[in-house]
């Protein structure tokens, strides 16, 4: 017992440093002594002046920020010897404090070569070492990322980050009043994708009858529920809201609307004869309906007729094939359609053209044009001609349209008529410059020669004359008429 006490009582008085002398030949603890002042002078200057910015070592010697500081701090991190690592820095040694150069075995010394026993290797040691396992640091995401995602904004600054196109989430508004401040927000800095945005939430957290109470004092939300309601096709909502809003005739649109969704032609005329017939429209928008009814049905009847006498072989199917299905077709495509397969039957038939004209109210300048464009499509002139052709009271016959015959013209010459057939039309033109240009372009050039003749214009028939082929006829006729004397040239 008294040679433990005596041994802790060596301890305690026992020192490394000598006690300071005068003598000058005490070299050796005189420069214990300056290196210990040093040493602590230089942490009392890095414990005070806080504002200067010094390079740190770790006890080997490391700077601190290091890649090799890196890889020993993530090493240490995983492997078992993390805490005797960290016991061994809690004892420094004085001799080894922080210093404002490199040390032996730092940073810079990778470069130099081989390092001193018990440090790290040079960067070119370790990657000749393939025994060592090397582990990159995790780096952190910054932490502005983060408050993307878990910033507590308020409703103003959540709807002008949300118009920036910056991520916030609107979950954590959960009272009426926070979530109709969101609405109203959108609406005063009048951006239609943020306010979408709000009422896709807002459609998503509350109960329908409280969104649209809400919705029906705010007219311009309202607008913009009602197209995201219909572009997403979520007609039931819809229906609901219009219910709600007492809109009639919107809701009776959006029933008819329904009807597009049917494919099959039997199936959407009974939904249109027992669903929308009756519904509250306009009286102008229910006579469409009723024609939309009545024009479907006969579609039906002649596409049934059709597909039989297509499958027969009759000879104008034959000759001109049908390129696609009547059914679900407009009116005009139709009535085209009747003019092409169905042109000379009477009356009384469905599939006659003069029946659709009067079933359906065409106005007969949408008559006489359509039936224009298909009896030309089939070269068919001589129905043409039959089309225009009108007898007055005593018996005359003359043609006559309803629109003009240049427009007459240009439909003929589209369908490939011969010159003869645009020549006859291109006189029937009643403005002489028109006729000319109509002519000029077309080259009916006896039509140009008589109109100028009648206008008894001659220097502009001997105008002509010049674009004309030399010994053609019809230069001969202009050089016959130039010769003629009884006519009364104007110049």
């Amino acid at each position: 017992m008294s040679r433990l006490k005596g041994d802790e009582e060596d301890y305690w008085h026992a020192s490394k440093c000598k006690a300071f002398t005068f003598e000058d030949e005490d070299e050796d603890g005189l420069s214990q002594l300056k290196e210990s002042k040093r040493a602590v002078n230089s942490i009392k200057a890095f414990v005070d002046e806080e504002d200067e910015e010094w390079e740190k070592f770790t006890w080997s010697g490391e700077p601190v920020g290091s890649i090799s500081w890196s890889i020993q701090e993530t090493s240490s991190s995983r492997g078992p010897e993390s805490r005797s690592f960290a016991a061994d820095k809690s004892r420094p040694d004085v001799s080894s404090s922080f210093y404002s150069f490199p040390r032996p075995g730092s940073f810079s010394s990778l470069f130099k070569g081989k390092s001193r026993p018990g440090s790290f290797q040079s960067i070119s040691d370790a990657f000749l070492d393939t025994n060592i396992k090397y582990v990159a640091p995790e780096l952190r995401k910054p932490k502005s990322e983060y408050q993307d995602y878990s910033g507590d904004w308020s409703t103003e600054e959540s709807v002008r980050r949300m118009q920036r196109g910056k991520m916030c989430s609107m979950e954590r508004f959960r009272s009426l009043k926070e979530k109709l401040q969101l609405l109203d927000e959108a609406v005063r800095l009048h951006d239609g994708n943020v306010i979408t945005a709000v009422l896709i939430f807002l459609k998503r957290t509350l109960r329908s009858d409280i969104l649209f109470r809400e919705l029906k004092i705010r007219q311009v939300a309202l607008r913009h529920f009602i197209h995201l309601l219909k572009e997403i096709s979520d007609q039931q909502l819809l229906m609901e809201l219009l219910r709600f809003l007492e809109w009639t005739e919107e809701l009776a649109l959006c029933k008819y609307r329904e009807h597009l969704d049917i494919l099959d032609a039997e199936e959407r005329r009974d939904f249109l004869k027992s669903k929308c017939i009756g519904l509250p429209f306009s009286s102008e928008d229910a006579a469409h309906v009723q024609d939309h009814y009545t024009l479907l049905e006969r579609q039906i009847i002649i596409e049934a007729s059709d597909k039989h006498l297509e499958a027969s072989g009759q000879e104008l199917f034959r000759k001109h094939p049908r390129k696609a299905s009547l059914l679900f077709k407009p009116l005009v495509t139709t009535l085209f359609y009747s003019c092409i397969y169905h042109y000379t039957e009477g009356e009384g038939t469905f599939s006659s053209p003069t029946n659709l004209r009067k079933t359906f109210k065409i106005p007969e300048k949408l008559y006489v044009l359509t039936a224009l464009a298909a009896r030309a499509k089939l070269r068919s002139w001589v129905d043409v001609d039959a089309l225009f052709t009108t007898k007055n009271w005593l018996g005359y016959t003359k043609k006559k349209a309803p629109v003009g015959f240049h427009r007459v013209v240009e439909i003929l010459h589209k369908n490939g008529a011969p010159a003869q057939v645009l020549q006859d039309y291109i006189r029937l033109v009643e403005d002489a410059e028109m006729r000319i240009s109509l002519a000029t372009k077309y080259k009916c050039h006896n039509v140009v020669i008589d109109t100028y003749r009648d206008l008894k214009d001659r220097q502009q028939l001997m105008v002509y004359r010049c674009k004309l082929d030399r010994g053609s006829p019809e230069e001969e006729k202009i050089d016959s008429i130039l010769s003629n004397m009884q006519i009364r040239w104007k110049n």
